[in-house]
């Protein structure tokens, strides 16, 4: 073990350069199996109808969320100001309030969200809250109105 080690040193004037590859002229280039595949169109989507079966489900959906303190559904009451099913089936909803100050500002949004992406074939639902322009009663349906005695 007390075997003393020695360092050699060799002095050189430049290091020797490792040889270029070289490509043989009998090489072929495999095929690329990629080729093929990137050479291809992708399929147009089909257009979704505006008013298609999906769209009607997600109403459907919709018509099953009631207001907490109003005792009718929140399409029939005016608050879902839009629907639109993109062509990649994800579900979008444009929905408003009664007022800023609702109770559940914080949670029926979310509460919609998961209930439309619930319903089979929406792929992903999104809920945008706006205030603008404001709720107001008359954006009720008939149904709404008598159902809370406004008729």
């Amino acid at each position: 073990m007390n075997e003393e080690r020695k360092i050699e040193i060799e002095e050189v004037e430049e290091a020797v350069k490792p040889p270029k590859a070289r490509v043989s002229e009998s090489f072929e280039r495999k095929r690329d199996y990629l080729a093929g595949f990137l050479a291809q169109k992708p399929e147009e989507p089909a257009p979704v109808e505006p008013r298609g079966d999906l769209y009607e489900a997600v109403i459907e959906a919709l018509k099953e969320i009631y207001d907490p303190e109003i005792p009718v559904n929140i399409y029939d009451l005016g608050l879902i100001y839009d629907v639109e099913i993109t062509p990649e089936n994800h579900a979008m909803v444009k929905m408003t309030l009664t007022t800023p100050h609702c109770p559940v500002a914080e949670s029926m949004p979310g509460e919609i969200e998961l209930r439309v992406g619930a319903v089979p074939g929406v792929g992903h639902a999104e809920v945008e809250l706006v205030w603008d322009p404001p709720w107001d009663p008359q954006k009720m349906s008939d149904e709404a109105k008598l159902e809370l005695g406004m008729l």
